[in-house]
């Protein structure tokens, strides 16, 4: 096993959400990433973000690990979800409230039905 691969194994199990994403939540470096990032941050949800422009074993790695093309990369309680658009829709459908009630992830129910309303 590689080093980025430990790492980001690591990473997963230990955080209950992790976002891998371009830029930092506060300074994301596309805006895929930015709306994944903002969307989590909306709903109060706790989540660490890895930044893969700072590594390119990282980003190349979690490509590989995910067996996904793309970046942003969404992680809950170990389990990959997604990139943008599935996250997209995963949060104007309810599935990703559903994701977290079942995985036992704390939101804020009241802003995710505002993205919901705004988007309806």
């Amino acid at each position: 096993m590689s080093d980025a691969e430990t790492q980001i194994k690591q990473t997963i199990e230990n955080n209950d959400v992790v976002l891998f994403m371009k830029g930092t939540a506060s300074a994301p470096m596309c805006g895929f990433s930015s709306r994944v990032a903002s969307v989590l941050g909306f709903m109060g949800v706790a989540f660490r973000d890895v930044n893969v422009l700072e590594n390119e074993d990282i980003r190349q790695g979690i490509k590989d690990f995910s067996d996904w093309p793309t970046i942003p990369q969404l992680y809950v309680k170990g389990e990959f979800v997604g990139g943008c658009d599935i996250i997209t829709e995963m949060t104007l459908s309810g599935e990703l409230d559903k994701l977290f009630d079942d995985k036992g992830v704390a939101y804020d129910k009241e802003a995710a039905e505002k993205i919901r309303a705004a988007n309806g």
